[in-house]
């Protein structure tokens, strides 16, 4: 059932619309007793989600019981973070994920369909876990809100991948990520159906057909007066739903550029991005776009870290950056990323294969610290004097001694491909 589909390319939805959209679809779903929200953590802060998410307090009150951010493996949100993003609900409605505790199988995809899906790469069975106060919890209404937009690792975020990954536990979500890494991270990106999604829609057909879960789905664009604004929104329970919001998100998300690229230079917001777990979007959503031997400048002024987790963390400092091959080899050989396979995934994301060059300017990590995971260290305050951010504009730039670079003020917002290199 679709309860809501609104919005193009050129739409402009205002918060108060939304508003209004919303409380007509909750209107179509009927009374409801006891309600959990799933909306993003604190990382996808763009995806009006916080609103929406205050909105869905405002009509349904005290039936509203819970709110379970989908961290994932990311840290658990701050007083501060829940305030910022979700203004002034109840902070006792909030509930942390406990990603390696607070958990529930609700079945097993079986392995050898994953190794049909994934064209032989892998074949491990994949469980379909989830946060266990989703089935505990006794609720007649489970709205999982979130942004549609091009991922890493599942070709389109958001719809199932907010409960299975988001709600989901170690097992899952290590499996899942890797599935994707092993399969080809510039086969999936931008495309909603390929193997992880497939795998995930076979857990939402045969294992979560009775929890009671609407997905709201937003798109976000930036308008000519480069503010993020509301593109699209739908609402529904089904595949459908999420289709729609995705084929959306690839036109007002997806720029496919006539060539190659020989220098992108992004910045990452402080308050957005304090790891390379989450700043490597800089490369993730870039990648198809930097020509052979080109160069990524990551402007990182909140990096203080690699990983979220410390152990995860660790890891990333241990094997670094490396190729494909050289992470498979790793993977093979070493228990403790066999145990730590989102890690894995997470290194091959981030290599440049040595296909181009990636230097990172943090504004908490040392020179030696970055060259320990196998990128380029560039000095903070140099290159924002070189490249200000606040004198850039997105897309094309030439600077004053006639440079030609590309600027991305925000990596979460997009994708970025050169034609050639999308279809191969």
């Amino acid at each position: 059932m679709i309860y809501c589909a609104v919005g193009s390319k050129d739409t402009e939805i205002s918060l108060n619309l939304a508003k209004e959209y919303l409380y007509e679809a909750l209107d179509k779903i009927g009374s409801r007793k006891k309600i959990l929200a799933i909306p993003p953590d604190f990382t996808r802060f763009h995806s009006k989600a916080g609103e929406l998410t205050h909105y869905i307090y405002e009509y349904y009150g005290d039936r509203l019981t819970d709110i379970l951010p989908a961290l994932g493996t990311h840290a658990p949100m701050t007083e501060n973070e829940i305030k910022t993003m979700f203004g002034d609900i109840p902070l006792n409605l909030f509930r942390a994920h406990r990603w390696r505790e607070d958990l529930v199988t609700l079945g097993t995809v079986p392995g050898e369909y994953v190794y049909e899906v994934s064209e032989g790469k892998v074949k491990y069975p994949w469980p379909a876990q989830v946060n266990k106060l989703l089935v505990e919890g006794n609720f007649d209404l489970i709205l999982s809100v979130g942004q549609v937009v091009p991922h890493e690792v599942i070709g389109m975020a958001n719809y199932n991948k907010n409960i299975f990954v988001g709600t989901g536990g170690k097992e899952g979500i290590n499996k899942s990520h890797f599935l994707g890494a092993a399969y080809g991270m510039e086969k999936i990106m931008g495309r909603a159906d390929n193997p992880v999604r497939k795998v995930l829609n076979y857990a939402s057909d045969n294992f979560a057909k009775d929890l009671p879960i609407v997905y709201i789905l937003t798109v976000i664009g930036k308008n000519e007066n480069n503010e993020l604004v509301i593109r699209g929104l739908f609402i529904g329970d089904d595949y459908e739903c999420f289709i729609m919001a995705a084929d959306l998100s690839l036109q007002v998300n997806f720029e496919m550029l006539d060539a190659p690229l020989e220098k992108i230079v992004v910045y990452l917001d402080p308050h957005e991005f304090k790891s390379t777990w989450l700043g490597n979007k800089s490369i993730y959503r870039t990648r198809m776009a930097i020509a052979d031997g080109g160069e990524l400048i990551v402007l990182a002024p909140g990096l203080k870290e690699f990983g979220e987790d410390k152990e995860i963390d660790r890891l990333i400092r241990k094997y670094g950056y490396r190729t494909t091959p050289e992470i498979l080899k790793f993977v093979e050989e070493n228990r403790e990323l066999q145990e730590n396979l989102s890690a894995a995934a997470h290194l091959i994301h981030g290599s440049s294969e040595n296909r181009f060059t990636v230097r990172y300017c943090p504004g908490n990590l040392s020179k030696e610290e970055i060259e320990s995971v196998n990128f380029e260290y560039g000095n903070l305050n140099e290159m924002l004097k070189k490249y200000n951010p606040e004198k850039l504009t997105d897309g094309f730039n030439t600077m004053p001694d006639g440079e030609e670079i590309f600027f991305i003020s925000n990596p979460a917002l997009g994708l970025w491909a050169y034609k050639g290199r999308f279809q191969n």
